[in-house]
């Protein structure tokens, strides 16, 4: 198992790390997450709703689709200043990275695409780094944000692309990679991960990071994120994923993208402080660090700070994210 950047994996080859009994496992995938990262290191990122609800999507895991009769309120954009006060408060709870969602099929270029610029322009005023997704872009869309300062664009691929069309069928597989293309050739970083727990089997898994590993560049921040069940949702009845599994996830990740950050995301809610360990012993390198992922839950910000510190671990710098290839 070769340890440096490679863009030729299989399935079988992914397979084997993931089946790796769970010791050897953690030890293969801490060896390699110290060659390429300061183990002692987490980044902080915040993440905000500044659209909620009314999506035209069908994604089955998602309350923000306006298919499903979830709990979620339907809110239009926020206003600029409203999100650079959350953005200010994020930076000053240790937040180095600020995230803005708009539930989004697509963008449309007019107003509210320029007040999201503002809010990207804004949010580098402050001296974090910034994030948006917002859908599928465009290449002159792409253009714009990285002229606004964009940092990175979040834009995950869910699962395989043989599973795709079981969650989601208003857009296809190739419609994701289409975007991330668009993403990185404006030379914004790319955040792009995917969700356990939806019905995949264990080569689905597998077969999602193969995908993104084998991207003519990994993604500077994967996102690994274990399905939080909503009532309303198709997928609101799943039990959800054992931790263990998140681990092997994570360990996965970290092996098969050695420079990449890999950012333990949806369902760290659920896990034990000790799980959550085992993740960041795994590799995982990054938290969303706030009370609610969009429209879901997460630890809050004084129950962070009491584990990393219990952890020994310190919350990354500004740009302290390690390059990827």
């Amino acid at each position: 198992m070769t340890e440096g950047l490679r863009h030729d994996w299989t399935v079988a080859e992914a397979r084997e790390i993931h089946d790796t009994p769970l010791s050897e496992l953690l030890y293969l995938a801490q060896g390699v997450h110290r060659r390429h990262h300061d183990p002692k290191q987490v980044q902080l990122c915040s993440l905000l709703s500044i659209k909620t609800g009314g999506c035209p999507e069908d994604c089955a895991y998602c309350p923000q689709s306006a298919r499903y009769e979830a709990d979620v309120e339907i809110e239009a954009l926020i206003d600029v200043e409203t999100v650079l006060a959350s953005a200010s408060e994020a930076r000053d709870a240790g937040a180095t990275r600020f995230c803005m969602g708009a539930a989004w099929r697509d963008v449309r270029s007019g107003s509210q695409f320029d007040s999201v610029l503002d809010m990207v322009r804004g949010v580098n005023s402050l001296g974090m780094e910034s994030c948006v997704t917002l859908g599928m872009i465009n290449a002159e869309q792409a253009g714009a944000l990285k002229d606004a300062g964009l940092t990175a664009y979040n834009h995950n691929i869910d699962t395989s692309r043989e599973y795709y069309d079981k969650i989601i069928t208003t857009r296809n597989f190739d419609e994701r990679l289409e975007t991330l293309a668009h993403v990185r050739e404006a030379g914004i970083t790319v955040c792009c991960g995917g969700i356990i727990g939806m019905g995949e089997s264990i080569n689905d898994r597998c077969a999602m990071l193969v995908e993104l590993a084998n991207l003519p560049r990994h993604p500077e921040s994967v996102p690994v994120n274990a399905l939080v069940p909503v009532k309303g949702t198709p997928l609101g009845d799943r039990e959800p994923v054992e931790a263990l599994e998140l681990v092997r996830m994570v360990a996965c990740a970290r092996v098969m993208m050695p420079a990449s950050v890999v950012r333990l995301s949806a369902g760290r809610s659920r896990l034990s402080e000790e799980a959550q360990m085992l993740c960041f012993m795994a590799g995982a390198n990054s938290i969303f660090f706030g009370e609610k992922l969009l429209t879901t839950g997460n630890p809050d910000t004084d129950a962070d700070r009491r584990l990393l510190e219990q952890a020994g671990l310190t919350a990354a710098s500004i740009n302290a994210e390690a390059e990827t290839a």
